[in-house]
């Protein structure tokens, strides 16, 4: 997938917020091998260094772990992933809340029309 990067915020924020959306959609799964830091800053074409420093903030939160030998891995912590799943998903619910907010919509006409869109993709 490609890798969509705005100059609306840091680079390195929207990397780490990339690699822990692979991580919690099971791009990646626990105790996988993440690639290099090189192999993910050519592919998101990056600056090695930013990509050093969405991993490094990664590590700090133990999402990622380094292994001498071996490179970088995934947590094997499940609880850590769905936890931040969550964390992840809440944020794009409270997004998605405000924008419908601002155009005029009560809570129960966006439930309304969030069974309506389900109903018709279900019927594409």
């Amino acid at each position: 997938m490609a890798w969509t990067l705005d100059s609306d915020r840091p680079i390195y924020a929207q990397l780490e917020e990339r690699i822990k959306t692979d991580i919690v959609s099971g791009v990646y799964n626990p105790g996988a091998r993440l690639p290099s830091v090189r192999e993910l800053a050519l592919d998101a074409a990056v600056n090695p260094n930013t990509m050093q420093k969405a991993f490094a903030d990664l590590e700090r939160t133990g999402l990622i772990i380094t292994m001498r030998t071996s490179g970088r891995m995934v947590t094997e912590d499940i609880a850590m992933i769905q936890k931040i799943r969550l964390e992840l998903a809440a944020s794009q619910v409270d997004q998605f809340l405000t924008r419908m907010r601002r155009l005029g919509f009560e809570p129960a006409e966006i439930i309304e029309l969030l069974s309506e869109r389900e109903v018709e993709k279900d019927n594409e």
